[in-house]
């Protein structure tokens, strides 16, 4: 199987990011990939939640996903819409949904999982970021099995929590799919090694399609990720809009987990004090 991961710099109007978006995706396909995976918040970046409010939708309503919907039954592939910033539709819940979704070659959206962990820290040089007074985190983890594979969901900041990608690699996941909107101090430090890690520890492939450049009010780190079961990255974007092809064989994660049964090797224990 062939991945084309899509590099985006989305900016705070999803009606103009649109084009650009089916556009890559276009490219992706046309390069051989039939995975295809774009970044979080591929619709809209944007802090200020009254313009969010102001131009999300729900799921249902959405023009972007009925978008992408239609062109992956026209294109035959498979696509990891890797999030969008959407209305929730909780009844009750006045914050917006960070949701991946994923689409079968039909066109028809098979899973669906609202990111868990949610990004609320103070960075050095005055950057704060609290993604959960804008956004409901979710609740549930998700397990994609399709004809191309057993595939794990995460978005951006899950993977600082390594205890999910070990949930999902316990329940069969061979790929897990990690888009994200990553900050430039934090990417630069961390990004390719908890990427890595994450790999490394699951024995399972990562594919990570990143934001990049600046967008209102923020920037984003790009460096689009393939790694394999192994943890050796195996295709790199820059730090530009794009596509970053990777060729992924499934036999690589039973090679690996063979080699270090690590996923067998859980044992009870107590905690000091």
């Amino acid at each position: 199987m062939r991945a084309g991961l899509v590099q985006l710099n989305s900016g705070d109007d999803p009606a103009a990011n649109l084009p650009e978006i089916l556009g890559y995706i276009s490219a992706a396909a046309a390069g051989g990939a039939t995975f295809i995976a774009t970044p979080e918040v591929s619709n809209i970046v944007s802090s200020s939640r009254s313009h969010q409010r102001a131009l999300l939708k729900t799921e249902a309503q959405d023009e972007t996903l009925a978008a992408l919907c239609a062109q992956t039954a026209a294109l035959g592939v498979w696509l990891l819409v890797g999030s969008l910033a959407l209305l929730s539709d909780t009844p009750g819940e006045a914050r917006f949904a960070n949701r991946s979704l994923l689409i079968n070659p039909e066109g028809r959206v098979v899973a669906r999982y609202d990111k868990i962990h949610m990004f609320d820290v103070d960075l050095d040089g005055g950057e704060t970021y609290r993604e959960s007074a804008g956004f409901a985190p979710g609740r549930r983890a998700v397990l994609a099995k399709t004809e191309i594979g057993q595939i794990g969901m995460t978005v951006c900041y899950d993977m600082r929590f390594a205890s999910l990608y070990r949930a999902l690699a316990k329940a069969g996941a061979e790929i897990i799919t990690a888009p994200a909107a990553f900050t430039v101090p934090t990417g630069r430090a961390h990004w390719h090694v908890l990427l890595r890690a994450r790999a490394i520890e699951t024995g399972a492939f990562i594919i990570a399609p990143a934001q990049c450049g600046q967008h209102v009010g923020r920037k984003t780190y790009g460096h689009s990720l393939v790694v394999n079961p192994w943890g050796e990255v195996i295709a790199e974007a820059g730090e530009t809009p794009g596509v970053t092809f990777a060729d992924i064989d499934l036999n690589q994660v039973k090679a690996a987990r063979a080699r270090i049964p690590s996923l067998a090797h859980d044992r009870a224990f107590e905690l000091p004090g």
